[in-house]
C-alpha cells in the first residue's frame, strides 16, 4: 500500500504535523491521515488533528479528509458519536485499506457518514476524488 510521500501529489504538501498517535498531512482543502500501528484512536486525538486544520486552513475551507489505513489500529466504537457530531469539520471523508480489517469498521463509519463516506483501495484515487469534491464546491453553481 502506499503512503502519502510515495505520491506525486506530496510535492503540493502544505504542512506535516507528527503526533503520537499518527502524522498528519495538510495540503490545499485535504488532510490525509496514516495512524501508527496499534493505536486507539479517539476523539480526542482527532480534536488535535481538526485543531490543526483549522490552523492551517482556516475556519471556512471545505475540508476533505482521507484516513489511509497502511496500519492496523482501532477506532473507539464508542466515540463515533462524538466524531458524527462534529461532522460538519469534514466535508468529504474517504478510507483507504486492502486488508479486511481496513474494511469491517466501515459498516459503523457509514452509519455516520452517509453519503460523505468513501471506500478507496488506491491512495492515489481517494485523493483524486476528494479533489474533485472540494473543486465542486468551491465553484459557483452556472
Amino acid at each position: 500500500m502506499k503512503r502519502v510521500k510515495d505520491l506525486p501529489y506530496f510535492k503540493k504538501i502544505r504542512e506535516v504535523r507528527e503526533f503520537e498517535f499518527g502524522v498528519f498531512y495538510y495540503f490545499d482543502g485535504l488532510v490525509i491521515s496514516e495512524i501508527k500501528e496499534g493505536v486507539v484512536f479517539d476523539w480526542n486525538m482527532a480534536k488535535r488533528a481538526v485543531a490543526a486544520a483549522k490552523e492551517i486552513f482556516g475556519e471556512e475551507t471545505p475540508i476533505a479528509y482521507i484516513s489511509n489505513r497502511i496500519n492496523s489500529y482501532t477506532v473507539v466504537p464508542t466515540e463515533w458519536l462524538k466524531f458524527y457530531k462534529n461532522r460538519h469539520q469534514l466535508s468529504y471523508y474517504s478510507v483507504v485499506g486492502s486488508t479486511q480489517g481496513s474494511f469491517a469498521s466501515i459498516v459503523l463509519e457509514k452509519m455516520f457518514f452517509k453519503e460523505s463516506l468513501r471506500q478507496f483501495n488506491d491512495l492515489e484515487a481517494a485523493v483524486a476524488w476528494s479533489l474533485d469534491r472540494i473543486k465542486e464546491e468551491k465553484e459557483p453553481l452556472s
